[in-house]
């Protein structure tokens, strides 16, 4: 059966079709932004920050892997803890870096020790991983709730982010690692990210750092997939 439409209807329904593709591409609780080489702080990562390179779609913003690295040597990791690099113009309080990279530690434990043997020291076949947060945003939990409740207000939200890739009222959280040989300090693999609050509608309901929190949960899941698919062979490094 053939359907014939207006002009008129036919606006409707590509603005309908429009809106239901950019509703399924922002389904997510977090999602990757864009990051360039002067939102480093290289403070942390040393003078090897100049070998980070921009990643692809399914990798951290910017990132380095050496490709020298025998990556199966490995089989143990040494995490120290999580730190907040966030400069003295931060209006993130003392009480609230603490509690992320409190956090932030606590995924990264829990994540690493499902792949690899955790160690509290350095020795042959250990990764030392170093961790930072650089930035952090909170979201408005009231404001972002309205603008997933009411329909006029969840329209302006999709088209916000038809227009700016992200939705209103969003946090956010920024981060940089590196991954060294324990005993040589060799650089085996440097990775900065930055990511945002996503389109999920359930996100809309959480506190205020729960956008940050997401972020630092996609971090500790995505790093231990790696290493793990690069010290069992299954992954080659790149």
């Amino acid at each position: 059966m053939n359907i014939k439409l207006n002009n008129s209807e036919y606006k409707v329904m590509s603005c309908f079709l429009l809106l239901g593709a950019l509703l399924l591409s922002a389904c997510s609780t977090t999602q990757k932004a864009n990051i360039t080489q002067s939102d480093v702080n290289c403070a942390f990562l040393g003078n090897d920050c100049s070998l980070l390179t921009i990643g692809g779609k399914e990798q951290t913003g910017l990132r380095y892997v050496n490709g020298a690295v025998s990556w199966t040597q490995y089989n143990k990791v040494l995490i120290d803890p999580v730190t907040f690099w966030g400069g003295d113009s931060t209006k993130i309080s003392s009480a609230d870096q603490q509690m992320l990279v409190n956090y932030f530690s606590q995924q990264l434990q829990e994540q690493l020790s499902e792949k690899f043997e955790i160690v509290s020291q350095a020795g042959p076949g250990v990764m030392k991983l170093d961790v930072a947060i650089t930035d952090a945003e909170t979201a408005t939990p009231v404001l972002r709730s309205i603008s997933m409740i009411v329909p006029q207000a969840h329209m302006l939200a999709n088209l916000k982010y038809l227009a700016t890739g992200s939705m209103p009222f969003i946090g956010a959280a920024q981060s940089e690692a590196k991954v060294t040989d324990s005993v040589s300090g060799q650089i085996l693999a440097m990775a900065v990210d930055k990511r945002i609050g996503g389109g999920s509608f359930t996100a809309g309901f959480q506190w205020q750092w729960g956008d940050a929190e997401n972020a630092i949960n996609h971090w500790a899941e995505l790093l231990a997939t790696k290493l793990s698919g690069w010290t069992s062979g299954t992954e080659v490094a790149q």
